[in-house]
């Protein structure tokens, strides 16, 4: 595979999708962003794309200091947020990986943090959080019951709240993503993102439909939390009472009307795949490219292991969005 060397996308003049997104705000994204989180290692991997009989490009999003894709958005907000005469703080609710991304920006830039989680939350993504200096609160339940908590604290403090996908730095920030693959790769067939609030899949998502609309958009749920696939495939909102997944990343139960929306004008197609497929794809991709990756970012292979005819003979993108994993849990499910 030949890289495109150079390519730039700064000064394009096209039509976008419609979404709540914008083109320019992406491009002038990137300059908001550490280079710490940016021009992240993007490659073809044979001993991967041989064994799903297609041509796999990894996009490693788990090569800076969080670990994961998030750090994009953070940056974004906290760099708008650091210029504004608005509040000087910020909350946020997390399963781990956005807080993380927000206390790592926020110290960087002297803005203060609290992080609601709720109990069930990855422990050692709690920790983290803490280490980087933002305040942890947790509450019984799962991210929604976290995320009408940092509501509360933004209504009644004097706290900016960001959330995850409705808020456009998070998706716009996700979608300097987008930018590169585009401007590293000649051609791209299928671009696959796992999908659970919505900024990645949007992000990414709107860049591609603007620069690369032939390319075949896929968006994963795990089938144990659908509630986004489900509330895409009825072209409006659906809710879950609970979810059931060891990809806890993408474990919402209520999805925002706004990112729907915007997933509907740039999404082609978003499977559910099973557990069992993302325990597969999570120790191919260890095995065979080396790489640990959480369960949300397996996603992109475990549909390809489960709809195979579909990505056959293609060049498929997949984007290792994050590597924040209990060492325990990810020994166990290398078992197999």
């Amino acid at each position: 595979m030949q890289a495109v060397i150079g390519k730039s996308t700064e000064r394009y003049e096209g039509a976008e999708p419609d979404t709540r997104l914008d083109f320019r705000r992406i491009v002038q994204a990137r300059h908001q962003i550490s280079k710490v989180f940016r021009d992240t290692p993007q490659f073809e991997c044979p001993a991967l794309g041989d064994l799903l009989d297609c041509e796999l490009i990894v996009k490693l999003e788990t090569a800076n200091p969080i670990g994961c894709f998030k750090g994009r958005g953070s940056e974004v907000v906290m760099a708008r947020l650091a210029s504004s005469r608005g509040p000087n703080a910020a909350v946020c609710a997390s399963a781990g990986n956005l807080g993380q991304a927000l206390a790592y920006s926020g110290r960087a830039r002297g803005v203060p943090v609290t992080v609601i989680a709720g109990t069930s939350a990855n422990a050692a993504k709690i920790d983290r959080i803490r280490r980087l200096g933002a305040a942890v609160e947790l509450v019984d339940g799962d991210i929604e019951d976290a995320r009408e908590r940092a509501r509360e604290i933004a209504a009644n403090r004097d706290a900016f709240l960001v959330e995850d996908s409705e808020n456009l730095d998070t998706c716009e920030g996700a979608g300097t993503i987008g930018l590169e693959l585009v401007e590293g790769f000649d051609r791209i067939d299928v671009i696959a993102l796992a999908l659970g609030g919505g900024a990645l899949a949007t992000g990414v998502g709107h860049v591609f439909k603007t620069l690369s609309p032939a390319t075949d958009v896929v968006c994963i749920q795990p089938k144990g939390a659908p509630a986004m696939a489900m509330s895409w495939r009825a072209g409006s909102i659906v809710t879950t009472e609970r979810t059931d997944t060891i990809a806890d990343g993408v474990a919402g139960r209520f999805p925002i009307p706004a990112v729907l929306h915007d997933l509907l004008a740039v999404a082609d197609h978003v499977p559910l795949v099973e557990e069992a497929s993302i325990m597969t794809a999570m120790r191919m991709i260890y095995r065979h490219a080396r790489i640990v990756v959480e369960p949300s970012a397996a996603l992109g292979i475990a549909a390809i292991l489960e709809d195979p005819s579909r990505y056959r003979g293609k060049r498929v993108a997949v984007v290792l969005c994050g590597a924040n994993v209990l060492v325990d849990s990810f020994n166990a499910w290398m078992q197999g």
